[in-house]
């Protein structure tokens, strides 16, 4: 299947900037979307960003202009820049995969998450 692995994660200050990274390892025959998804304490999770196997990028309004996410087809990775970070950014951030397997069976999986705290 599929076992997703994110990294980069910490504390920066309002203002600042912060990379995420998100590994995909597994059985599979190829990757489809991958997305961004994030969690602030006491509120549902939401989604940031994704980016297709051709490139094409979607982001939630508010992060707009100030992330960019990005993928590695030969690397099996994503990443996503986070710039001009504000408070109401911080939350456990996912990454969620969805791969094809053998006999076009389609797998999703979630990442364990990275914490990202926006804080003077």
């Amino acid at each position: 299947q599929v076992h997703v692995v994110e990294s980069g994660g910490g504390l920066v200050q309002p203002g600042g900037s912060l990379g995420l990274s998100c590994a995909a390892s597994g059985t599979f025959v190829s990757i489809n979307t991958m997305s961004w998804y994030r969690q602030a304490p006491g509120k549902q999770r939401e989604f940031v960003a994704s980016v297709t196997t051709g490139g094409t990028t979607n982001y939630a309004d508010s992060v707009r202009g100030r992330f960019t996410v990005s993928r590695d087809n030969t690397k099996n990775t994503m990443s996503l820049q986070m710039n001009s970070l504000k408070p109401e950014d911080t939350a456990v951030y996912y990454c969620y995969c969805s791969v094809t397997m053998a006999y076009a069976k389609v797998y999703t999986n979630w990442g364990q998450g990275t914490e990202v705290t926006v804080s003077s």
